[in-house]
């Protein structure tokens, strides 16, 4: 059984709504199981006041094994470096995150406040938030891009604003079993963030033909007025559905690109910057001249059929 210890930071608690609404598996499928054993998450512990200060006296101490240790928000650094806009006990909780991170076994991330800065590190960062080993798109946060934990592993990075629940209890499930859980560049796992938002979106072939939304409510693609990052972004929103029921893009709301490291981006998150007719940010893996290329076919290739769902209120 491994041990799991969860702290949150510079947290809105999204994440521990988001771990809490897991169902495949769900937390409580991890405890009857005895997969993991929980010393502290602050909506799930039941001990009483001082409950989290004598576990952490404990962990600190070596008298208790850490095998997870799981930070949610953005680390908050303010103000000159001090940490003391975010403390417990009068203590900074960057010191006690620094503290048990050199004990457990291995650190998780969970949601990208607390793996590249997320929101409150967005310009112009007014408590100098990081995350804990990225600083938005920079490797080095909190924690050094070199440092690994007991393990030998970086910080692993669940990313999302809030992460998606099965990729909270699935990391957390293999994590406790020992199995192995390939990284990729953003140290964030790769059985759930190597697809596109874009794939298993319901309105992918509006997409490929370029029949495009102007504003909200229609039945096209978002992606080239309406800001939709889909395209770009890798999660698994759309081949996993939130709670196996929907996500943000079939219910009509434009991907806003949440699980990358410069979430959120500068401007309108539901507006596509462009250059002449072209947006800015394009299709993961997709140049320019080939964009043009293509946009410049696709509309007048669509079927009828497209054409004409397109036009219904």
């Amino acid at each position: 059984m491994a041990t799991l210890l969860w702290l949150q930071t510079g947290a809105c608690s999204g994440d521990t709504m988001s771990l809490l609404s897991a169902d495949s598996p769900s937390i409580e499928s991890l405890l009857h199981q005895k997969l993991l054993d929980i010393l502290w998450h602050p909506s799930l512990s039941t001990a009483p006041a001082g409950g989290l200060a004598r576990v952490l006296e404990a962990v600190e101490s070596g008298r208790q094994p850490l095998d997870i240790l799981c930070i949610e928000g953005s680390l908050i650094t303010g103000p000159y470096g001090t940490g003391m806009f975010d403390s417990y006990r009068g203590r900074a909780k960057i010191d006690i995150v620094q503290a048990l991170a050199q004990h457990a076994r291995m650190v998780v991330a969970v949601g990208t406040c607390a793996a590249y800065g997320g929101i409150p590190a967005a310009p112009p960062n007014p408590t100098d938030c990081t995350g804990l080993q990225f600083d938005r798109e920079q490797p080095g946060g909190l924690l050094p891009p070199q440092w690994r934990s007991a393990a030998g592993l970086p910080v692993i990075n669940l990313a999302g604003c809030p992460t998606h629940p099965t990729t909270i209890t699935r990391s957390l499930a293999m994590l406790a079993q020992g199995l192995p859980l390939e990284l990729d560049h953003l140290n964030r796992p790769k059985a759930f963030f190597s697809t596109m938002v874009h794939q298993g979106c319901t309105r992918n072939e509006y997409h490929e033909y370029d029949m495009e939304d102007s504003q909200p409510g229609g039945r096209g693609c978002m992606y080239f007025n309406l800001g939709c990052q889909g395209p770009s972004t890798q999660a698994n929103c759309n081949t996993e559905l939130w709670n196996r029921r929907s996500s943000k893009t079939r219910a009509g709301v434009p991907c806003v690109g949440c699980t990358s490291p410069g979430f959120p981006r500068d401007g309108d998150l539901f507006h596509t910057e462009k250059i002449g007719n072209v947006p800015v940010i394009l299709p993961l893996g997709v140049s320019r001249a080939h964009y043009m290329a293509y946009k410049g076919l696709a509309q007048a290739a669509a079927p009828e059929r497209i054409r004409n769902r397109e036009m219904e209120p």
